[in-house]
């Protein structure tokens, strides 16, 4: 058979980059290409008694279908939640339940983007939202990003100039893949800006509560004055990825819309995973999970940085981010992060090609690394595998 695909799956064949981290997954690999959280702190035990509790009192109600805008309960806690970490006022009517902030990214991009509707993002941005915005075939204006967020003057040339510009995505906090955190000024400057323009901004936080060191600066929903502003959070970087419970916070119109077409995607999310997670929220304390996996990973940036401060040539540089997973090593432009990755598998050690964050092409010579899934004596082997490969690269 030969099916005739639709003309979308164009955007959907498999990149050049799938069977590099295919190669990536060989366990005998240190692996610095995923942003998986450290599976070692997956509160086991403890799930393992809420999973029989909640089975067994609520069982009836927890394996059957359920709300498209999910568990009240656990709604409830999200608001509450998201309130204190993102001074916000949010009420159980502002949060929906999805399968994943994967999920949030399909079901945005259906609602707001025609074929040619143009996406603004920062330059780089994540890999996983260009895969979801895809589908529905935008145009993407990169908008030039420094260590402070968005530059405000490329931002206002970018809304000047593009007339179907329908969606702004950014993630201010840890940004993925850089690690970079906006400035409470440049926060102040972008919702300025936004708010003369009929556009949504879509703030992506997934990493906001692993911070290192530092404060955290107020949300851009904090200082949303129209609504234009939606949130999308998860459990998936602060809990447990495999759950697949996520949220997205905005207007009740605008969720109204939304839980459409979450519910002509998959009815609601896991009733089970929703049950579960709140037993857990009600038992236990997440903040003092948190806290546990903060120590951890700030141990392992730690570890990480001052390993390429002696592993790498001084021609690399890098962020040093105050939270979040993942760093950002960019090299002389004659280094191919792609190239790069192929030497450095000969070594067994793995990173994630930096070009494929950028929607537009280009930046070959920038990689990513990620500090929170590998123990720390095998960062330190990894790092200095990758310091080998990039002086050969030189």
């Amino acid at each position: 058979m030969n099916p005739k695909f639709a003309r979308r799956m164009i955007r959907f064949q498999e990149s050049d980059l799938t069977p590099i981290l295919r190669l990536a997954a060989n366990p005998e690999v240190i692996s610095f290409a995923g942003g998986l959280p450290a599976p070692e702190l997956f509160p086991v035990e403890a799930m393992k008694k809420i999973a029989v509790r909640v089975l067994d009192e609520h069982g009836k109600r927890a394996l059957q279908y359920s709300s498209t805008e999910g568990h009240l309960p656990l709604r409830e806690k999200i608001a509450a939640r998201t309130n204190r970490n993102l001074k916000t006022s949010l009420k159980a009517e502002n949060i929906v339940v999805t399968t994943g902030s994967q999920q949030s990214l399909d079901i945005l991009a259906k609602m707001y983007i025609d074929d040619g509707d143009c996406i603004l993002c920062e330059s780089p941005t994540y890999l996983g939202a260009l895969s979801a915005f895809n589908a529905c075939q935008p145009s993407y204006r990169e908008v030039d990003t420094d260590g402070e967020g968005m530059v405000i003057a490329d931002l206002e040339k970018a809304l000047a100039e593009e007339k179907r510009a329908k969606l702004i995505y950014v993630i201010p906090d840890f940004q993925n893949p850089s690690g970079k955190t906006w400035s409470l000024e440049r926060r102040k400057a972008f919702m300025e800006t936004v708010s003369k323009h009929d556009i949504l901004v879509v703030e992506d936080n997934p990493y906001g509560e692993l911070r290192f060191e530092g404060t955290t600066p107020p949300s851009l929903k904090s200082m949303d004055t129209k609504g234009q502003v939606v949130v999308l959070g998860t459990f998936s970087k602060i809990f447990c990825p495999g759950l697949r419970v996520a949220w997205v916070c905005g207007e009740p119109a605008f969720l109204e819309s939304f839980c459409n077409l979450k519910q002509a995607a998959d009815l609601h999310t896991s009733t089970l995973s929703q049950y579960e997670i709140d037993a857990f929220l009600s038992e236990h304390d997440i903040e003092d999970h948190v806290r546990t996996l903060v120590s951890v990973y700030r141990e392992r940036r730690d570890i990480m940085i001052r390993t390429m401060d002696e592993a790498f040539p001084s021609e690399v540089t890098f962020t040093r981010p105050e939270g979040g997973l993942f760093t950002w090593a960019e090299m002389p432009e004659k280094v191919s992060g792609r190239d790069l990755f192929m030497k450095a598998l000969e070594k067994k050690v793995a990173f994630v090609p930096g070009g494929a964050f950028y929607p537009n092409g280009g930046h070959e010579n920038t990689m990513r690394l990620n500090y929170s899934n590998m123990p720390p004596e095998k960062i330190v082997e990894g790092i200095r595998r990758l310091g080998e490969a990039l002086r050969e690269a030189l």
